[in-house]
């Protein structure tokens, strides 16, 4: 705080000896202009009045010496005065830095609602103080999102923990369990242990994407999704539901394996909040300088309103949308985040007669 107090002093210091030399120069140029033209002038003085016709003559005028002695005065007094008027013009410049300052130090994760506010007039540190304003505002919204995403986070990871907990408890109370019964045991313990495996992994996704592209490398988006399909082709079978797809090339550059997980995260979305005897269809295009993925599904009809909460973490509109233990509500979440990740348009729309269609826009080529 010390440091930081003679760092502000010193600039207010510096600030005040500049403004004090202009003002120092100003006077001299003053005195320069203003008294040197009086050396020259000769005062006239009258020496008689016995007569009319008046007789006069030259008189001495100002001194030399009398004019040095006048200008070193009012250069000296000058002096403090500059300094004065130097200070106050330097205090009066920072007073809104020294709030932007004060306010900025006391702004910390637990008061980010605290905002500068330095109103008028409107100069260049006022617009630094609504930049500012408007940085902790999507800072405040960060850390919501943030604490929103742990709690979350903990809830869903808690649920399957205290079920492997009681399913062992009971288990392990029972005096009569015989083998079959502890191997039935062990299955649900398998089973919810890889639902916490796959959430983990979701969460970790989620994290890589929201850390943006380190790698670019250019790919073919329907090579990509040949690729997926082909891991998909039996799940989306035993659900009934068909899949179609319309791939042309559309080759742009990104990172290969966030684009593979948005791909696989919208084409099991599609699947996973689908109904039997549904579709999904999967397209691939190029258009101009862009090139675009589609991912159109049936099911259940979807509020217009609720779309962006689908993109959220763990946002689930409806219990019969993530009824099965394959649902974690981080898809979408993921697609967003990659589709941020690598600078790229989202656009979803709910379809009249139930479900989604999300389509993903790509910049077309490779990364230079």
């Amino acid at each position: 705080m010390t440091s930081r107090k003679l760092t502000r002093r010193s600039l207010q210091t510096r600030l005040a000896l500049a403004y004090a030399a202009g003002i120092y120069a100003a006077g001299v140029l003053v005195l320069v202009f203003v008294a040197v033209p009086l050396a020259s002038i000769d005062a006239a003085t009258p020496i008689g009045h016995s007569s009319s016709g008046a007789i006069t003559e030259p008189g001495p005028g100002i001194s030399l010496p009398r004019l040095l002695t006048g200008s070193a005065v009012a250069l000296v007094l000058l002096i403090p005065v500059a300094l004065a008027l130097g200070w106050f013009v330097a205090g009066r410049f920072l007073r809104p830095l020294r709030a932007v300052t004060a306010t900025a130090q006391i702004i910390s994760a637990g008061n980010l609602h605290r905002r500068l506010d330095l109103g008028e007039p409107t100069d260049e540190l006022t617009e630094l103080g609504h930049t500012l304003d408007d940085l902790f505002a999507r800072l405040q919204a960060s850390f919501d999102a943030q604490r929103h995403f742990v709690a979350n986070a903990s809830h869903e990871l808690r649920t399957p923990l205290a079920g492997l907990r009681t399913l062992l408890e009971v288990a392990l109370a029972d005096p009569d369990a015989d083998t079959d019964t502890l191997r039935a045991v062990c299955q649900e313990a398998l089973a919810l242990g890889g639902y916490k495996e796959r959430l983990v992994q979701a969460l970790l996704a989620l994290a890589t994407s929201e850390g943006g592209v380190t790698r670019w490398d250019t790919l073919d988006l329907a090579h990509v999704v040949e690729g997926v399909l082909a891991s998909r082709r039996d799940q989306a079978a035993r659900k009934g539901i068909g899949l179609a797809e319309h791939l042309t090339p559309a080759v742009t550059a990104g990172d290969p394996r966030l684009i593979e997980s948005l791909v696989a995260n919208l084409i099991d979305n599609a699947i996973r909040h689908n109904h039997a005897d549904g579709h999904v269809a999967i397209t691939t295009q190029t258009s101009g300088t862009q090139v675009a993925l589609t991912v159109t599904n049936s099911g259940p009809a979807i509020p217009d309103d609720q779309i962006q909460r689908l993109f959220r973490p763990f946002q689930k509109l409806a219990p019969d949308r993530h009824g099965s233990r394959d649902g974690y509500g981080l898809g979408l979440a993921i697609v967003n985040a990659v589709t941020h990740a690598h600078h790229a348009t989202l656009t979803t729309s709910a379809r009249p007669e139930g479900g989604l269609s999300i389509t993903v826009r790509f910049a077309h080529g490779s990364r230079a």
